[in-house]
């Protein structure tokens, strides 16, 4: 269901329409901005700039408000974290809108800063099932308006900022509260405002996603590796670059990029001396490090064979579709009956599958099936399908599953 008409070309927006505001970094000057934001009116607009490939946290290193009436904000919370709490209080209660809530979400809270309610732009557009959501794309769209864009992967733990920098940043609040009244009348007409507001719900009470196992296994090119003794090597080099790279606050990547872990894996050296005469290895910071990396890999030579990982990772959860017939033969019924019918629905309203109904929940079903006596609503519910998801889909599942 999407909104696109033919428009004229997007009116570029270079600045914002008041400036650049100054970066606030002291006590006195977050009590002011705190007043200033509590004397607003309406919802209020937030982003937050991380140092994402740069540093090993995902903390927010910038923090951009914008609120009608109080003006807008570029807080630099890295020196002073305790004296936000004004500005926390002022902002616990009136609607937050974010673009890509579950980016910024975590290093707000990591922050103390506490959302009520929350409206996001960039869920909303899939709920209009529009295929560009990105937050340029969506002004676009909604305001034709041009953003000025280009420094979202920049290294935002630097001091001083630029200017162009903070332009930038400025730029991804100076328009969200418009952009928060179009998108939601977009939705009223659609007759999706009820799944919307079900969504934000959702976002707001999910817990952190838990860690993933075995998160080494995810190591560029370890597809290329051949032996347990070779995956043991990845592993342990892994860990003490994790374990470095936390320790220093810098991005795993910058401390020893993956291909070099592969490249010391296949070549498996006895020695420092060996190490460094593999690529990567023998620059200058690399050396300094030999040591470090050459004790992670005499702990994986030195491993009995029954302490090697496993070649292929622990699978958890259900296996891939293709092998259910043999695994699971009632398993691959249900999914042969469910799958078509979730397509389906998602086709006749015009909205992106994984949003009618997560993935992961369609296979989960579809594996396990249902337990004597529980209906496919009772299903969903324990295993949180909002309302609107389930007004949609609980009658075709049922009656797929009656045919099975």
């Amino acid at each position: 269901m999407t909104e696109s008409t033919e428009q004229a070309p997007p009116v570029p927006l270079t600045a914002p329409r008041d400036g650049v505001p100054p970066v606030l970094t002291a006590p006195d000057e977050f009590a002011d901005a705190a007043e200033r934001l509590a004397a607003g009116t309406g919802p209020v607009a937030l982003d937050t700039e991380r140092a994402s490939g740069y540093r090993y946290s995902q903390r927010a290193y910038l923090v951009q408000i914008k609120r009608t009436g109080s003006g807008s904000f570029l807080i630099d919370p890295i020196e002073h974290p305790d004296a936000l709490a004004p500005v926390i209080d002022a902002l616990d209660g009136p609607e937050w809108i974010l673009h890509a809530a579950d980016q910024d979400l975590p290093c707000l809270r990591e922050l103390g800063f506490r959302a009520a309610t929350l409206f996001d732009t960039e869920l909303a557009g899939r709920l209009l099932n529009f295929p560009k959501v990105n937050l340029a794309a969506m002004v676009a769209e909604f305001l034709n308006l041009g953003l000025a864009k280009g420094h979202g992967a920049a290294d935002w733990s630097r001091r001083p900022l630029p200017a162009d920098w903070l332009n930038y940043a400025a730029l991804d609040v100076e328009v969200l509260v418009e952009l928060r009244e179009a998108i939601d009348d977009a939705l009223v007409r659609a007759g999706r405002q009820t799944w919307a507001a079900e969504e934000f719900a959702a976002v707001l009470a999910r817990p952190p996603a838990a860690p993933r196992a075995d998160r080494w296994r995810r190591t560029s090119q370890i597809h290329n590796l051949r032996t347990a003794r070779q995956l043991a090597v990845v592993r342990e080099l892994w860990t003490a670059r994790e374990e470095l790279a936390q320790r220093r606050d810098i991005a795993p990547g910058r401390v020893l990029p993956d291909s070099a872990i592969v490249t010391a894996a296949t070549a498996n050296p006895t020695d420092a001396h060996a190490l460094t005469k593999l690529p990567v290895f023998g620059g200058p910071r690399q050396r300094r490090q030999a040591d470090l990396w050459m004790r992670a890999i005499a702990r994986a030579q030195e491993l009995p064979d029954a302490e090697l990982p496993p070649k292929k990772a622990p699978h958890v959860g259900p296996p891939p579709y293709n092998r259910w017939d043999q695994r699971n033969p009632d398993a691959a019924a249900r999914a042969g009956a469910i799958r078509p019918v979730i397509h389906e629905v998602a086709e006749e309203i015009g909205l992106p599958q994984e949003n009618l109904i997560a993935p992961d929940l369609v296979r989960t079903l579809c594996w396990d099936g249902l337990a004597d006596g529980q209906t496919v609503d009772a299903w969903l519910t324990e295993h949180g399908a909002r309302p609107w998801q389930r007004a949609l889909i609980v009658a075709p599942i049922t009656n797929a599953l009656s045919g099975v």
